[in-house]
């Protein structure tokens, strides 16, 4: 019991590694002292830094991965120790037998980057993997057991060593035994969602039906109703967007990522100002109302383009599946061409309006045939 308690005693989340490497993911491992942070892109490669705490230095630890079953026999394993003179070594073995001595050999994929640490009672193993596969669910084990001067011994057989192994989702963080690194991965995925809908599609949304319904009489003021609705449900949403962005960052000391965080912040205190100002909005007959519209707009319009701009940096740090990404490029793209073929229509509207308001206008009698006529019988009278 008192393992499993002190595997706990710290999550992987609130680590900050002294390298000042940062990793995107990663989960906290049921026993042992170990967490696994790792960066992975779809092309294969993998980035990890293994994580084992309170180990002496007359032990070794490993972190593995079994590309053929979930047991320890197959897998493909980093291996990390201090030697007698006080150096780390760290290499690849691949496991083929349980009395194994862990002697160094090639593993099925390619390994690069190397390296270990021991400093504090911690290891920390180093690696880029290229996974060749495209799986993007791994079977690991890790694992820790005595020195025999600078050989690996068969460690123990009972107890939390034989209970460490289980499954890593790279996409969502999910392991098959925990869930410390799925929630922040899970967190991150929600605060992406959340903003993505609210600042970059309804507040665009709210802004078209606000510029184009209004033109037209018939619309008025359903068209006022509506933009209203976008605006205030973006910005209700967007708020819970940005608190779950807060959340993320308490979670994570020593990470970050200073510009979205700082656009992040601008558009909460702008989008707050324009919610405020629908509270000072004047009359339309009012003196000031034209300044008022031209503050609405700018702030508006500038709200939309940092939104649209911070979405993207969300995505180069979240990295998701690349149809997301082009997803949300084609909902801009439709979004850009509905306002184009809206303004050019609505523009065409404006100007027939204004030819017919100027033609009602013109005196009845220009060319008429009327004694009040210009070129009328009263003035031929006139001239004889």
């Amino acid at each position: 019991m008192c393992l499993f308690s002190s595997s706990y005693a710290q999550t992987c989340a609130k680590y900050s590694f002294s390298s000042n490497r940062v990793f995107r993911s990663c989960s906290d491992l049921p026993v042992l002292n170990s967490y696994l942070h790792y960066n992975y892109d779809s092309s294969g490669k993998l980035e990890i830094a293994y994580r084992h705490t309170g180990i002496a230095s007359s032990r070794w630890v490993a972190w593995a991965i079994n590309p053929t079953s979930t047991g320890m026999v197959g897998s493909q394993a980093l291996v990390a120790y201090q030697q007698a003179d006080g150096s780390m070594r760290v290499y690849t073995s691949p496991i083929t037998t349980y009395q194994t001595q862990l002697r160094q050999g090639d593993l099925s994929f390619d390994v690069s980057n190397l390296s270990a640490t021991y400093a504090n009672n911690e290891i920390i193993i180093f690696a880029t993997l290229g996974l060749s596969n495209n799986s993007t669910t791994l079977n690991q084990v890790w694992q820790e057991g005595p020195l025999s001067g600078n050989t690996p011994q068969v460690h123990a057989t009972s107890g939390a060593n034989v209970q460490s192994m289980g499954t890593l989702n790279l996409l969502s963080g999910e392991s098959g035994t925990t869930g410390g690194g799925s929630s922040r991965l899970r967190n991150k995925n929600i605060h992406g969602v959340l903003n993505t809908v609210s600042w970059g599609i309804l507040l665009p949304i709210g802004a078209i039906t606000a510029r184009y319904l209004k033109v037209f009489k018939s619309a008025d003021p359903a068209w006022f109703y509506l933009h209203a609705f976008c605006q205030v449900s973006a910005y209700a949403v967007g708020v819970a967007g940005w608190g779950t962005g807060l959340k993320l960052g308490s979670q994570s000391p020593g990470i970050q990522y200073d510009a979205h965080r700082t656009i992040g912040i601008i558009l909460f205190c702008l989008a707050t100002l324009q919610v405020f100002a629908l509270l000072l909005r004047p009359k339309p007959d009012h003196k000031y109302r034209f300044y008022w519209n031209i503050y609405h707009h700018l702030v508006g319009y500038a709200v939309i383009i940092l939104s649209v701009i911070n979405i993207f940096k969300g995505f180069d740090i979240l990295k998701p599946e690349k149809k997301w990404k082009h997803a949300y490029i084609g909902v801009i793209v439709a979004l850009a061409c509905i306002a184009v073929i809206l303004e050019a229509y609505t523009w065409f509207v404006v100007v027939r309006r204004k030819r017919s308001e100027r033609a009602g206008k013109m005196p009845h009698g220009v060319n008429g045939a009327n004694g009040n006529g210009v070129n009328g019988n009263g003035g031929r009278s006139q001239q004889v």
